[in-house]
């Protein structure tokens, strides 16, 4: 893998950003193949911990830019004293109450976690038990629909009421766990709760906006002594690639939602975490433990 390392550092930066912005909405966890990939490259110092979590904000730009006539459609309804006004401060308030657990423990316990879980073997183990946890889910879900229980409660994010969004913080919370996956966390605990498909993948899309944002402005302002002007260009080829590839992503996800379930994602994550597993005791890749 030494050629990975000798690589050029800007290329290193477009090849996590494409990685952060295909995987930040699935349910594989950006974080985890962002820890996996800048050990492959070589690319594990403190300045690469906040590059990872400053390109996330590529991600939060793309799905701001897709769903952008939502966006402008609530903010502009928000000083209104009418129905519509009524449902955009209702979604906002719901996006504040699903965004403050992950903040508040994100606060308290960041640190401690980025010191004791973000290297690769963690990181694999959490690959493995989220992917499991998938695969339980689906199979309830097909339980419950086969038995004719009833399908999802919540149909859309704006039949959602402030409990559901609570409960959805909760779920994304556990993605501060490195390998958990915040959007596989939201949408399965979405579905979980009572939540369609497609409504839990969406909020979750939103909910990212406010969660990403933050991260990565916390981040940058803790890591400000680390950073320089001549870093301008390593962040802005990895936000560049990482807005770009999240376009793609989310435009694709909404679709497969549609008519899919998450099961292959699961099987993914368990044979991507065996594979790091394997290999950190083989041995046959120098993975940081």
């Amino acid at each position: 893998m030494d050629f990975l390392i000798a690589l050029p550092l800007l290329v290193k930066a477009a090849l996590l950003g494409i990685v952060e912005g295909l995987t930040e909405f699935l349910p594989v966890s950006s974080t985890g193949h962002l820890i996996l990939v800048g050990h492959l490259l070589g690319f594990v110092d403190e300045r690469a911990k906040v590059f990872e979590i400053a390109i996330q904000s590529g991600a939060m730009l793309a799905v701001l830019w897709y769903f952008r006539a939502r966006v402008i459609s609530v903010l502009g309804g928000l000083g209104r004293s009418d129905t519509a006004g009524q449902s955009s401060r209702q979604f906002v308030i719901h996006i504040a109450l699903a965004f403050t657990p992950a903040a508040v423990l994100g606060l308290a316990f960041g640190s401690a976690i980025k010191r004791s879980l973000f290297a690769p073997v963690p990181v694999a183990l959490a690959f493995i038990v989220g992917g499991l946890i998938i695969l339980w889910v689906e199979h309830r879900q097909a339980a419950l629909v086969a038995s004719g229980q009833g399908g999802p409660r919540v149909l859309s994010m704006d039949a959602m009421d402030w409990r559901d969004a609570i409960k959805l913080g909760v779920a994304q919370a556990f993605a501060l766990i490195p390998g958990t996956s915040r959007s596989g966390a939201t949408i399965i605990g979405g579905m979980l709760f009572g939540l369609s498909r497609q409504a839990a993948t969406e909020f979750s899309f939103f909910l990212a906006m406010p969660t990403l944002m933050a991260a990565g402005a916390y981040d940058l302002w803790k890591a400000r002594a680390l950073l320089s002007l001549e870093d301008l260009p390593l962040f802005s080829v990895g936000l560049g690639f990482s807005f770009l590839s999240a376009l793609v992503c989310v435009h694709w996800l909404i679709r497969f939602v549609a008519s899919h379930t998450f099961t292959v994602f699961a099987w993914y994550r368990i044979g991507f975490g065996g594979l790091v597993l394997v290999t950190a005791w083989s041995g046959s890749i120098g993975w940081t433990l």
